[in-house]
């Protein structure tokens, strides 16, 4: 993608936008290309494989409590739109 098509759907200006990118090509997660003025960004997954296999080897520790917590935060949620609508007398 075009640099511009990237930071089109955020609400930051394109300098911001090309600060967050320079620090994802300093960890070599994007390259760059330039076609005259246009400067193209793609993905580079390969540093990240090793961080995901990592990850894989601890994922049966936290994805229990990770599960839990969503239905918690679910749970809750409902009971904060039960009590608005209550509140609101619907």
């Amino acid at each position: 993608m075009t640099i511009s098509a990237l930071a089109e759907p955020f609400s930051i200006k394109l300098p911001a936008v090309m600060k967050h990118l320079d620090v994802l090509s300093d960890a070599g997660l994007i390259k760059r290309s330039k076609h005259g003025r246009t400067v193209n960004v793609r993905l580079s997954p390969a540093p990240l494989r090793g961080a995901t296999e990592w990850l894989r080897r601890y994922e049966r520790f936290w994805s229990p409590t990770l599960d839990r917590l969503a239905a918690y935060a679910e749970r809750k949620e409902g009971e904060t739109r039960a009590a608005e609508a209550k509140a609101k007398g619907r």
